[in-house]
């Protein structure tokens, strides 16, 4: 992958399905050559979020939204330190960004971190195909002396498929670190990082917590050692059939009655844990604008969803578990996909959905109450 100059608007680009479907425009971000899962993101706001969201780790995200890169590029809204997804696709980039926050263009940040992109295709048709025909590998090719069609379809069937991808810990933090609570210490919380977003421990520090951000390596050793009133597992990248170390934590913090919070991969880790499948999605849900009904209150919200599999358990029923009664949640209005998972016998719970919700909306915020609820239920 090559870095271009300024001026990529010009270069031509490529966009190559795996089903043979191709779509040409012109370069945005890095100029060079890249492949990943094509999936699409409905969000019209958010997109700086969106690419540092490390559950995008190997996939071009299409943004529906037609116009993208109007606000530029700030150092404030970032979730991780880099641009994680692995192409980007959008139909009319903004020539000038407008706000007064922005310190470069999104393009100059995608070609500063070599994103390779493509720009001024029809985005709509694209994304039609995808959910119809279900997320797929895709490859952007740039430049101005391209490969023939034939060779770029046959370097995109190359490419290695989302399924069976164990991907966490080439997202995660090598070392684990502490964010402190905002104001008085009330709890400490070992937050397991399979992906973790920044706007996630910021959350529970506002509520008082201590969390210790553990890699995605750590045992149930590492997690106990930090004498945690709660534990967290985060969202993440990849085949959650592939989990299997962070499963058996799990089950060790289920044994051991300590307060549970799972949010997207982490849902599908509680549903694993539990004697739940999971499977792939066939296009998934991405975005911040999926309408999700919590079960246990009838509430339904607006949430932040970024997933491509989802857990397989029964939505009408209490299931019985190694760890007592579980039940699902929340679901999916569009669907009916499992959005959420509760143990009614031990104190965990999941939700396959964003409750930090960078760059919004805000309506599942109150998770993070409920988790402080079962620890203080816990100590109480």
């Amino acid at each position: 992958m090559t870095t271009s100059t300024r001026g990529t608007s010009k270069v031509p680009a490529v966009l190559v399905l795996e089903d043979g479907r191709i779509f040409r425009g012109r370069a945005y971000g890095a100029v060079g050559v890249t492949f990943g899962e094509a999936v699409f993101s409905t969000g019209m706001t958010g997109y700086q979020e969106t690419l540092t969201d490390p559950s995008y780790h190997r996939q071009v995200v299409v943004m529906t939204a037609p116009h993208v890169g109007n606000t530029g590029v700030n150092d404030e809204d970032p979730e991780s330190q880099r641009i994680w997804v692995a192409g980007y696709v959008v139909r009319d980039p903004a020539r000038v960004p407008s706000n007064w926050r922005a310190k470069r263009s999104l393009d100059e940040e995608l070609r500063h971190q070599g994103v390779v992109g493509i720009s001024g295709i029809d985005t709509r048709a694209l994304t039609r195909h995808l959910r119809e025909r279900g997320a797929m590998r895709v490859g952007i090719f740039s430049g101005h002396a391209l490969p023939d069609e034939g060779t770029m379809l046959a370097e995109v069937r190359q490419a290695p498929e989302m399924e069976g991808a164990d991907l966490s810990a080439e997202v995660a933090t090598k070392e684990a670190y502490v964010v402190p609570a905002i104001g008085e210490k009330r709890y400490t919380v070992a937050a397991v990082d399979l992906g973790i977003k920044g706007m996630t421990p910021h959350r529970m520090a506002e509520r008082g917590i201590d969390v210790h951000v553990l890699p995605a390596t750590a045992t149930a050793e590492d997690v106990f050692a930090v004498n945690p009133d709660g534990v967290f597992f985060s969202n993440g990248p990849g085949d959650p059939a592939t989990a299997d170390h962070a499963v058996s934590v799990m089950q060790a913090v289920l044994e051991r009655k300590t307060p549970l919070f799972g949010i997207c991969f982490g849902n599908q880790i509680l549903g694993r844990a539990l004697g739940f499948g999971t499977y792939k999605l066939k296009y998934g849900h991405r975005g911040i604008n999926q309408p999700v009904q919590d079960r246990t209150t009838g509430k339904v919200e607006v949430t932040a969803h970024n997933h491509g599999f989802a857990v397989d358990a029964p939505l009408d029923k209490v299931s019985d578990t190694p760890y007592g009664r579980a039940e699902v949640s929340h679901v999916c209005l569009n669907d009916n996909v499992v959005e959420g998972l509760q143990l009614l016998d031990r104190p965990a719970f999941s939700v396959q959905y964003h409750p930090e919700a960078a760059a919004g909306p805000h309506d599942a915020a109150y998770l993070f109450d409920r988790f402080v609820s079962l620890m203080e239920g816990q100590r109480a």
